[in-house]
C-alpha cells in the first residue's frame, strides 16, 4: 500500500508542487511468463521506457504518475514485450479509476470543470463521456409502448423531441431536435415497432409525417391541450388589441384581466364572475371572444365523437364576426388535423403529463447550466432510481409450466415522470448517479 493505494505498484519517488503531485512508480513484480509463447519465468530485462499517466486528485491536487515500464525478452521465443500495466487505461493515458471518475463527474459537472479538476483537456472529457454514454445506451432497453407520446421540450435554447410511454407516464428517449429526419430514423430503429397502436402528438407536421412513414398502421391523436391552447391564444390576441386601443384610465379597469379571462367560467370565484360580467358589458368584443373560447372548450366536454363534431360545426358557423379573425388559426388547424383531433374522443388519450414537464424546463436549464444536451439526456434516461419497472410474478405451482427466463426479467418502462419531477423540485436531480 502507498500514496496511490494501488497494491500492484511500488512508489519510487514523490514530488509535490502547489497544484500537483508527480509520482514515479514501477510494478512491484516482474511478469511471470511470456505473453507470446506462454513459457514461465524464462525472461531477461531488455530496457524499458517511461510513460505518463494521470490519476485521481489527491488532497485537491492533480496527480501525474510516471511509470517506469520495463521491457523483457523471452529466451525461449526470442521476442520482446513491454510489461502489462494493471490499473492503467492506455487508450486515454490515465488510470482506469480516473476514467470512471470522469464518467461519473461528467454527469454532475460541466466538461470544463471536470477537465480543470483532473488536469486533462476538455476534449478528452468529451470523448470519455461519449464512450460512456454509448455503453449506457447499449445496456439500456425498454418495452416499446402500445401508446407512444411524441412531444417537445425547449431545452438549452432548442426544441427537443421527447418520446414517452403515455399509459405508463414515462420518458423513453430524448432526441437532439424535432426534425422529421431525426424522428423518422429513431422510429425506424424502435424495437418491436409493430406494438405501437396509438401515437399522441402536438400539431407539428414533421411528427405526423415521420409516423406515417414508419408506423402507418398507428392511429395519430392530437393532444387536446394543444388545440385548446389555441383558443386561449385567440382570446389573448383580442385582449391585447383591446388594451392597446384604450386610454390609460380605461385600461386600469381591466386589472387582472388575463388571469380571469384564461380561466374556465366554472372555475371562477363569485367575485371574479362579477368582474367578468362588468367587462363583457363594457367591452362587448372581449365578451364575444371569451364566450367563443368557452364554447370551444365545451366541445371537449362531450364523450361522443359525433356529438363533439356536431358541436364544433355549430361553433364554427356561429363565430362572431368581430372576433373571427383571431380564431381563424383554430379553424385552419381543425381543418388540417380533423381526424387526429377528433380521434381523442375514440381513445381519451392525451400528453397532459408530458406537458407538465415544460413547467420544469426552467429548473433543468438552471441546474444544468453549462451542460451539454447529451449530458442532460444521459442523466434523465440512465440515472439510477428514476426507472419505472415491473417484475412479472414468478409462478410457484409445480403444475404450471415455468416461465421462460426472459419473462422473469423486470420490464423497464423508461424514466418515471413523477419521480423525475419530484427530484427536480427537491433539487436532487444534479446529484443522481447512474447504474
Amino acid at each position: 500500500m502507498n500514496i496511490l493505494n494501488l497494491p500492484a505498484w511500488s512508489v519510487l519517488d514523490t514530488r509535490e508542487t502547489d497544484h500537483d503531485y508527480h509520482i514515479t512508480v514501477q510494478l512491484s513484480y516482474p511478469p511471470s511468463h511470456c505473453p507470446h509463447c506462454g513459457v514461465v519465468a524464462n525472461l531477461q530485462g531488455y530496457g524499458g521506457k517511461e510513460q505518463l499517466f494521470l490519476d485521481l486528485p489527491i488532497q485537491m491536487k492533480r496527480v501525474a504518475i510516471l511509470v517506469q515500464r520495463r521491457r523483457f525478452k523471452c529466451k525461449e521465443c526470442k521476442r520482446t514485450f513491454l510489461e502489462l500495466l494493471p490499473d492503467m487505461d492506455e487508450d486515454h493515458l490515465m488510470t482506469r479509476r480516473l476514467v470512471v471518475y470522469i464518467q461519473e463527474q461528467s454527469l454532475n459537472r460541466t466538461f470544463v470543470d471536470v477537465a480543470d479538476l483532473v488536469g486533462v483537456d476538455e476534449k478528452t472529457v468529451r470523448l470519455i463521456f461519449k464512450d460512456y454514454v454509448k455503453g449506457l445506451e447499449a445496456a439500456y432497453s425498454f418495452i416499446t409502448p402500445p401508446t407512444l407520446g411524441i412531444d417537445e421540450l425547449h431545452l438549452i435554447g432548442k426544441p427537443r423531441c421527447i418520446l414517452t410511454n403515455v399509459e405508463q407516464r414515462t420518458i423513453i428517449d430524448m432526441l437532439k431536435d424535432r426534425n422529421q429526419d431525426t424522428v423518422q430514423k429513431y422510429l425506424s430503429k424502435l424495437q418491436e415497432g409493430y406494438r405501437v397502436e396509438v401515437v399522441c402528438m402536438d400539431m407539428w407536421r414533421p411528427y405526423r409525417q415521420a409516423v406515417a412513414a414508419v408506423l402507418p398502421n398507428a392511429t395519430v391523436v392530437v393532444d387536446k391541450f394543444h388545440i385548446q391552447r389555441m383558443a386561449n391564444d385567440a382570446l389573448e390576441g383580442v385582449r391585447k388589441a383591446l388594451r392597446e386601443s384604450l386610454s390609460d384610465k380605461r385600461r386600469r379597469t381591466l386589472k387582472k384581466d388575463r388571469y380571469i379571462l384564461l380561466r374556465r367560467k366554472h372555475d371562477l370565484k363569485d367575485e371574479d364572475m362579477i368582474i367578468l360580467e362588468s367587462w363583457t358589458h363594457n367591452f362587448p368584443t372581449l365578451g364575444a371572444a371569451y364566450n367563443a373560447k368557452e364554447d370551444f372548450f365545451k366541445i371537449w366536454d362531450e364523450t361522443d365523437r359525433q356529438a363533439a363534431e356536431d358541436k364544433y360545426t355549430v361553433w364554427r358557423n356561429n363565430l362572431p364576426l368581430e372576433v373571427a379573425d383571431h380564431f381563424e388559426s383554430i379553424i385552419t388547424a381543425m381543418t388540417n388535423w380533423y381526424d387526429p383531433i377528433f380521434a381523442y374522443f375514440d381513445t381519451g388519450l392525451t400528453n397532459a403529463y408530458t406537458e407538465a414537464l415544460n413547467g420544469l424546463v426552467k429548473v433543468i436549464n438552471r441546474t444544468g447550466r453549462g451542460y451539454s444536451f447529451e449530458a442532460i439526456r444521459a442523466k434523465i434516461l440512465y440515472s439510477a432510481g428514476l426507472h419505472k419497472q415491473h417484475r412479472p410474478i414468478v409462478r410457484k405451482s409445480i403444475r404450471e409450466k415455468p416461465s421462460p427466463p426472459d419473462e422473469e426479467q423486470p420490464v423497464n418502462f423508461g424514466t418515471d415522470i413523477s419521480t423525475l419531477t419530484k427530484q427536480l423540485r427537491l433539487g436532487t436531480f444534479h446529484a443522481l448517479s447512474t447504474h
